[in-house]
């Protein structure tokens, strides 16, 4: 798996957290479940909204540090330019 730039939203137009991993099956597994005490817990961040693949893991940083110091507004348009749905794009990466 490639590295990857994710969102994990708690709702539609909830809270939304903006993470980096080199394994987005796993990562957003351990958000849904909750095995890792922090934001996503803490606000219930269980749903996989957004993601985009990289080429390295430097590339994969820049781009959360982007996206992180962007607006709310822009966060919502990259989810609901992929996902307009906002539906959990967990199974989909899960099971390829």
């Amino acid at each position: 798996m490639r590295p990857a730039i994710y969102m994990m939203a708690s709702k539609r137009n909830g809270t939304i957290y903006v993470g980096v991993t080199s394994n987005l099956p796993q990562r957003a597994w351990q958000h849904r479940e909750g095995v890792v005490d922090g934001f996503t817990k803490r606000y219930g961040c269980k749903l996989l909204v957004w993601f985009e693949v990289a080429d390295t893991m430097e590339g994969a940083i820049l781009r959360e540090k982007q996206i992180k110091a962007g607006s709310r507004t822009k966060k919502l348009a990259l989810i609901e330019g992929m996902n307009p749905g906002w539906h959990d794009l967990y199974e989909q990466i899960a099971h390829g």
